[in-house]
């Protein structure tokens, strides 16, 4: 029987071959497998929410002439200022949540399919959204933003990204995990002028309420387009070159979550995700207070400080989908190191940068850092199909993701500094030396080996 195409056409001609316990490859992935990527870059520019945090940040956190406890006037009647590390707080705890979240996320996706997450996730992030807009709060935004926030952000990217994996060979992981994720961080690109300009215009709690029933909207609506692949369906793969026969192989072997964390490779992928995540993490919760200080005395820019935080969502959606597509060539190790050499010299500059008051130098160092970040995000998910199989991935990554809410621990312990020293200069240190650790180990890792001991009989 010949292969058949993998058009939109040809698709429904997939039949189980005589004699076989599975469906025949597909020599290119069909047009339906585009459109749950598509579906799911949709939804992340919604629950990427998180990336324009800094533009709350900055009209939270008070100063010399607002002191935090001090109470807001005008829009923002009923909200008081907070601390810098209070206003971290909520972005770290929507983090932290989001992170153990998606492991049950991944567990609906796996065992119910993509759609059911990624309602629930929309749902919960708009009643987040409402619930911090309605109780004008710190309280309120640890609950709405942080934990409601997290939850829906934990449940609809573990059914984005798995879903549209799973379409995928080996060859081509790098590059749709880059994609689906990509919206997460060009969410930024829109959110940060958008919310810039609702609190202006309806101040914190406006902001929150009209952004919560947009997510609602887009994300239930996109949810109805992550489909799964039938039961048996077998990914293209690319034919064996001489380039590709040095390369390391993707296992063919779909390993349990239990399996998994019995190797060494789960726990180094796990400080990895940390080590690539906490320096995006904490450029991304200080961009625009970065800007104001570097440029403070620009008129432009102490007015458009949210300008930063849009640029680094161009750059941080460019990382995911340039980082996953060289990837696909190079290797995930050697991507990661290039991007995080790169971006841990950024990071130990960036003190000298901002003393310098260079405009120029600030964007590019924030932009490396984005990419890196970016990068990070889509290099992972495909660490993780490639090592364990794309079977169990949503459950399965889910487990890796830890290492993405451990690094928020972060930029918390930055804002921690900063109120202690008025400065940044020794968190920007830390973060650094994280990321060459990270780096260090990443030129060691090596795809795990399944042992007869550890396949489970049928």
């Amino acid at each position: 029987m010949p292969v058949p195409r993998g058009d939109a056409a040809s698709f429904s001609d997939l039949r189980r071959g005589e004699g076989t316990t599975g469906m025949e490859r597909v020599s290119r992935a069909p047009a339906r497998a585009w459109g749950v990527v598509f579906a799911g870059l949709v939804m992340n520019l919604c629950l990427g929410i998180l990336y324009a945090w800094s533009v709350w940040k900055a009209a939270l956190v008070g100063d010399a002439t607002h002191p935090p406890g001090s109470a807001m006037s005008g829009s923002n009647a009923g909200w008081t200022y907070l601390t810098d590390a209070q206003a971290t707080w909520a972005y770290a705890v929507c983090g932290m949540v989001f992170a153990v979240m998606m492991i049950p996320g991944g567990r609906v996706q796996d065992r119910f399919g993509p759609r059911l997450g990624a309602t629930l996730g929309g749902l919960f992030l708009a009643c987040g959204c409402v619930l911090a807009g309605v109780l004008q709060s710190y309280a309120g935004l640890l609950l709405g933003f942080g934990v409601l926030g997290g939850i829906g952000m934990g449940f609809g990217y573990a059914a984005a990204t798995p879903a549209a994996v799973k379409w995928f060979g080996s060859h081509q992981r790098g590059l749709v995990a880059g994609l689906v994720v990509s919206g997460y961080g060009a969410a930024a690109i829109y959110i940060a002028p958008l919310a810039k300009g609702l609190i202006a215009a309806f101040g914190l709690s406006g902001s929150f309420l009209a952004l919560g029933i947009l997510f609602a909207v887009v994300v239930v609506t996109a949810a109805r387009f992550l489909v799964p692949p039938p039961e048996g369906y077998l990914p293209p793969e690319p034919e064996a070159t001489a380039a590709t026969a040095t390369k390391p192989r993707a296992t063919t072997v779909d390993w349990t979550a239990l399996q998994m964390m019995r190797t060494w490779q789960f726990y180094a992928l796990v400080f990895l995700f940390i080590g690539g995540a906490q320096a995006g993490l904490f450029v991304i919760a200080n961009a625009a207070p970065l800007l104001s200080a570097t440029a403070g005395h620009l008129a432009f820019f102490a007015a458009n400080a949210w300008i930063l935080a849009s640029f680094g969502g161009f750059m941080n959606a460019a990382g995911r989908v340039g980082t996953g597509t060289y990837s696909d060539g190079i290797g995930r190790g050697n991507a990661y190191m290039i991007n995080g050499l790169i971006a841990a010299v950024c990071v130990f500059l960036m003190p000298w940068i901002i003393a310098s008051k260079s405009v120029p130098l600030l964007f590019l160092a924030v932009g490396v850092a984005y990419w890196q970040y970016g990068g990070t995000l889509a290099l992972m998910p495909a660490f993780t199909a490639d090592y364990f199989g794309s079977k169990n991935l949503g459950f399965n990554f889910g487990f890796v993701f830890l290492g993405w809410g451990v690094a928020f621990f972060i930029p918390q312990i930055a804002g921690y500094i900063k109120d202690a020293t008025g400065g940044l200069d020794a968190a920007f240190g830390l973060s650094g030396t994280l990321l060459v650790a990270a780096v260090i180990l990443s030129r060691f890792l090596r795809p795990p080996v399944m042992d007869a001991e550890r396949v489970e009989t049928p």
